[in-house]
């Protein structure tokens, strides 16, 4: 897993990607050298809200995956203990 350094958040944005600064003359026309533009505070501001906004929905859809996951698994114990077979739970483990 990647660490997340979050002080040089802001860093990355005025930053090249390394695998970017070899093909920079060729794709953005300027000088591998050259200091990029700095965005705006506006615009960073814009494009933190959008990962936000993008990630809550992720969490959100994950969380409603888990749930349908849940239900089903839930099923299958009552219908199983039905049956006569006794499952055993990370609760019945404790006791």
């Amino acid at each position: 897993m990647v660490e997340i350094k979050k002080d040089s958040l802001e860093d990355a944005f005025n930053k090249e990607p390394k695998e970017n600064k070899a093909n920079s003359t060729a794709v953005n026309s300027t000088p591998a050298n050259s200091n990029p533009t700095p965005v705006s505070k506006e615009m960073e501001i814009g494009y933190h809200q959008g990962a936000l906004n993008t990630l809550l929905n992720e969490r959100n859809e994950l969380i409603r995956l888990i749930q349908q996951i849940e239900s089903i698994m839930q099923a299958h114990i009552k219908r199983l203990e039905e049956m006569g077979v006794k499952i055993q739970t990370s609760n019945d483990k404790k006791e």
